[in-house]
């Protein structure tokens, strides 16, 4: 991909910020499933699992403001035909309302909880990114405030067609560019799921673009300067509490 990959051990996500969720001991990260409740059986289950050593929580977390955070990996991510990593830029410019870029979760079908059907497969949805005007305009039509700035935007459908629902968090919005892939958000929050004028919300990963960098480069893993940050993270990343 004309750039070395250094930053292996991290991987980039919303967290849970309530206490009892940070210890990095707690948890586990596995690569490359598809299916939120593997067969006991299976090898692969026991495959691509790596312990997490270290929780970096962005220090302006509030609720659902600034959620995001890394985490750092025992050791580096074996890439195959099935695990990859996925660039960041410093601005999501290029993506504003593109219809083809892509969602992917676990959660569940609708606002009635519809849990997910065996054999519990990822999920993935095409939606397009709208900008903070647009998407402060159709909430502001609910009497809710003006809540999208720089650290979040809107995307799914405003006929309420695709969204994403309960569970889905953390989940990667991703768009393609020029045969490359591109993490743009992250599955924050919505109101419901699915309703008209009520796209969801996501957290801005190039907003956080030199915050990320920063933490890549106090551990020495980032890539050159003049590259795109590539993280090893997973399209269908799943997590494990191990306690």
């Amino acid at each position: 991909m004309g750039a070395r990959v250094r930053a292996l051990l991290l991987a980039l996500l919303l967290w849970p910020g309530a206490a009892g969720y940070n210890n990095p001991f707690d948890w586990t990260v596995q690569f490359g499933e598809v299916t939120s409740k593997p067969w006991f059986w299976n090898p692969w289950t026991y495959s691509n699992l790596y312990k997490v050593v270290d929780i970096i929580i962005n220090p302006k977390y509030v609720r659902a403001f600034h959620d995001i955070a890394l985490l750092r990996l025992d050791s580096s991510v074996s890439f195959n035909q099935y695990v990859q990593p996925i660039c960041v830029l410093s601005s999501n410019s290029k993506f504003l309302h593109r219809p083809d870029c892509w969602v992917a979760g676990w959660g569940v079908l609708d606002e009635n909880q519809t849990a997910l059907p065996p054999p519990y497969s990822l999920r993935e949805a095409q939606v397009t990114v709208l900008n903070n005007t647009r998407c402060n305009y159709l909430y502001s039509q609910y009497s809710f405030q003006s809540l999208f700035s720089e650290f979040s935007f809107c995307a799914g459908s405003e006929d309420g067609k695709v969204d994403t629902c309960s569970g889905d968090s953390g989940g990667p919005l991703v768009c393609d560019q020029d045969g490359l892939w591109y993490q743009v958000g992250i599955v924050s929050w919505g109101d419901g799921c699915g309703r008209p004028n009520r796209p969801g919300v996501y957290t801005n990963v190039s907003f956080f673009f030199h915050w990320i960098q920063m933490q890549m480069s106090r551990s020495a893993l980032g890539p050159e300067p003049s590259r795109p940050l590539l993280l090893a993270l997973l399209w269908a990343h799943r997590l494990l509490r191990t306690a």
